[in-house]
């Protein structure tokens, strides 16, 4: 394992290696958040009137490390896998729709390609091995060790560190599956309480998808959270973890996306307790476990827009609400400089 905490580089070759490098992740910077603090309390408006604006503002300030940031170089990354669980039946769309969904990200024809250029985004596209789906987690672990691990440093190197915020999104047919069955396996429960119907499997479709991922518990049992990750997730998952992981030691903000993304970061969570303090929640999707999956992590979402699309549409729509936030904060005059009475 080599990790350079200055230059926040990492290369590692086990699953063991990268849990160590999350114990060593930096924390806020409280000087910083506390001069961001002092200045919100001197902006020329009510305290509190900005309402949740200004707590993102603050936690802004702190994981960037000065009292008065600027949002100018957002990143969207967006991971693409495909899923051998797909034999069972899971999806209403076939495995060739994620090589299609990437051509189309590529040529700019996607909803996320409006939304990174509507906010400004760097967009990024990484597809993972995709003539080589991971295997059905209902008869072997979804991927070897050597593909969890190189499917997480994919994502580490995707990260830009000139960034000043991360967004991550995934496409991957049978990936809602995926995302289920991890939430089973690290906030409890039976299949039936995580699944829904992702790309719109009608009741029948519902019950095969809790059926399959009762069987991938069951063969996966009680195992570590990077485990879970690598016998029941998929390739474009374990990226978007170690993208996020990634941002966390470049000091790099991030909006979470939908349910997917946020089973993905979950576990990181379970692996180290306070893993996602530099995390925000985009939005509530659509798909039914997300707010529970949120709720357990304690994160509460930015939007709620009905939206279950994934590649990070729901999180690239909330840059622009982090963006409000940073500008009121760093952009507004003090009483002082405005030569307003405070009262």
């Amino acid at each position: 394992m080599y990790y350079n905490c200055e230059q926040s580089m990492a290369q590692f070759s086990t699953l063991s290696e990268f849990e160590a490098i999350l114990a060593q992740a930096p924390e806020t910077d409280a000087k910083a958040r506390q001069g961001a603090e002092a200045r919100n309390g001197q902006l020329t408006k009510p305290p509190g009137a900005l309402g949740r604006l200004e707590d993102l503002a603050i936690w802004y300030a702190g994981w960037r490390g000065t009292d008065r940031p600027v949002l100018e170089a957002p990143q969207i990354v967006v991971f693409a896998g495909n899923h051998g669980v797909c034999a069972q039946g899971v999806s209403a769309f076939p495995p060739e729709v994620t090589v299609q969904m990437v051509a189309n990200f590529e040529h700019g024809g996607a909803a996320i390609n409006q939304l990174a250029k509507a906010f400004g985004a760097k967009m990024d596209v990484h597809a993972l091995e995709l003539d080589r789906p991971t295997a059905d987690f209902t008869k072997e672990a979804a991927m070897s060790e050597a593909d969890c691990v190189a499917a997480l440093q994919t994502g580490w190197d995707a990260v830009d560190s000139s960034a000043d915020l991360l967004v991550t999104g995934e496409m991957g047919i049978g990936n809602t599956t995926a995302g289920a069955a991890l939430g089973a396996a690290l906030f409890g429960g039976a299949g039936a309480d995580w699944v829904g119907r992702g790309t719109g499997v009608d009741d029948a479709g519902l019950a095969n998808k809790a059926r399959v991922v009762d069987e991938g518990l069951a063969l996966h049992a009680a195992r570590a959270p990077l485990e879970v990750l690598r016998c029941l997730g998929g390739r474009e998952l374990a990226a978007m973890a170690g993208a996020i992981a990634a941002a966390r030691a470049y000091r790099i903000p991030v909006i979470l996306d939908g349910f997917i993304c946020t089973a993905a970061a979950s576990v990181l969570e379970k692996s180290r307790a306070g893993a996602l303090d530099h995390c925000v929640a985009g939005h509530l999707s659509a798909e039914g476990a997300h707010g529970k999956m949120l709720d357990a992590l304690g994160k509460e979402p930015l939007l709620s827009l009905g939206l279950r699309l994934g590649e990070g549409s729901g999180g690239a729509a909330a840059i622009g609400v982090l963006k409000a936030a940073v500008a009121c904060h760093s952009g507004m005059a003090t009483f002082a400089e405005a030569g307003v009475s405070d009262g």
